[in-house]
């Protein structure tokens, strides 16, 4: 299946124009971004395209690749997947949860609450603004999330999504049939190896490793979109954690 990637050069609402230059083709690039005094006008305001993007890749036999700052660029993938009535389960590769809401969420941290509002927890406007429907937590499989705040740990506990502590797990796990989408967030791969991230976490796996999981998944024919968020350019002052994040991640989507 031929890729097309989507890349969207924006942590939130902050430029990153490092990420503009990556060399994925074919690509687009996603930068228009709406002024406005809300921040959730403004980083919504990059959504739509993208979860036209997906849709219209999907309906040409394309596989959709998104690239973004945050993972919240991940809330638009999955409306464009369902558009294209493709109903997929999730692979969530990554060294937090993703999975707070305001209540849990000590720091409020926005970044730190997708995986929970594409299960339909928490505050779902994000994903009102691109016609999202939940995704049943059963299709959820959470991978790695070293790093979980306290309330953030009970609800993943308390829920039926699956965790897998190491990623290397999964090349064992009895994967949901159909489709699969995966979302790499770059900063599960060991922080020694790849330290250009505003919120580093110790440990995690190294990236070969990571490849050579996403190969696996690659390989099962199944992946039928994939994104990434990515390292902290203004940070890799060296390009080594560009370098280990995207050797990972073409793993995937080679």
């Amino acid at each position: 299946m031929t890729n097309s990637y989507i890349i969207t050069p924006y942590f939130f609402d902050t430029h990153l124009p490092q990420l503009s230059t990556l060399k994925f083709d074919p690509h687009i690039i996603n930068d228009k971004i709406i002024a406005d005094e809300k921040l959730q006008t403004r980083i919504t305001s990059l959504y739509p395209p993208i979860a036209d993007f997906v849709h219209q890749s999907v309906k040409c036999g394309q596989r959709p690749i998104s690239i973004a700052g945050d993972c919240c660029a991940t809330i638009p993938v999955v409306a464009g997947l369902q558009r294209a009535g493709i109903d997929p389960s999730i692979i969530w590769i990554d060294a937090h949860g993703d999975f707070n809401t305001w209540d849990t969420s000590p720091s409020g941290f926005l970044g730190g609450m997708p995986l929970a509002m594409i299960a339909g927890i928490g505050d779902l406007s994000l994903c009102d603004t691109v016609g999202l429907a939940p995704v049943k937590e059963e299709k959820i499989i959470l991978t790695d999330a070293r790093d979980l705040d306290p309330g953030e740990r009970d609800l993943v506990g308390n829920s039926a999504v699956t965790h897998v502590r190491d990623i290397k797990a999964l090349t064992s796990l009895n994967l949901p049939e159909g489709p699969l989408y995966v979302h790499f967030d770059t900063d599960i791969i060991n922080s020694q190896e790849a330290p250009a991230f505003n919120y580093p976490v110790p440990g995690g796996p190294s990236a070969d490793d990571v490849a050579t999981v996403l190969t696996y998944l690659n390989k099962t024919g199944n992946v039928v979109a994939a994104s990434m968020s990515a390292w902290t350019p203004a940070l890799d002052l060296d390009g080594k954690t560009a370098e280990k994040c995207q050797m990972a991640f073409r793993a995937l989507v080679n």
